[in-house]
């Protein structure tokens, strides 16, 4: 009886504790994860690294009708460390786009929430250099960089 009372409550245990581990992540759960696997990079530090020359991929993951936002200018920068491809088509068309999975690549979206969770995946799929620009385009137009739109480069002003 007593090693029945004991298998019963051990089964109680782990069926407790199971569901409690198994509870569904929100979106913003997700997102969080993926950044602290990830990393973060900021507006500025990617800036210096852009106007350095350093050999890095800024990758948007955002969909097609988002770039009409614009994005990061990359005129005075090496264009070809400019790269697009949204984020449903990452999986299968990465490999294309980038070979060598030791390069250094920063991903962005419009907030953040989209290219973290794409460095996450570039990370499980072997891109050892994978990180994700904090704030997305948001945050590097809000740190006062440009934005290149098809009115030119744009630069917001914070009103005082």
């Amino acid at each position: 009886m007593k090693n029945t009372l004991v298998k019963l409550l051990f089964i109680g245990v782990v069926i407790t504790s199971t569901s409690l581990v198994a509870a569904p992540l929100s979106k913003m759960d997700l997102i969080n994860q993926a950044k602290k696997e990830v990393g973060e990079i900021t507006p500025k530090k990617l800036k210096i690294l852009l106007d350095e020359g350093e050999d890095i991929i800024v990758l948007d993951v955002r969909e097609t009708e988002q770039h009409a936002e614009g994005s990061i200018p990359f005129d005075d920068f090496n264009k070809e460390s400019f790269l697009a491809v949204t984020r449903g088509n990452l999986e299968w068309e990465i490999h294309t786009l980038i070979p060598d999975k030791d390069m250094d690549i920063v991903t962005y979206c419009r907030r953040g929430g989209r290219g973290a969770l794409a460095a996450q995946v570039l990370r499980k799929m072997g891109y050892k250099n994978a990180t994700t620009l904090q704030g997305g385009l948001k945050g590097w137009a809000n740190a006062g960089y440009p934005v290149k739109t098809g009115l030119g480069d744009v630069v917001l002003k914070k009103e005082k």
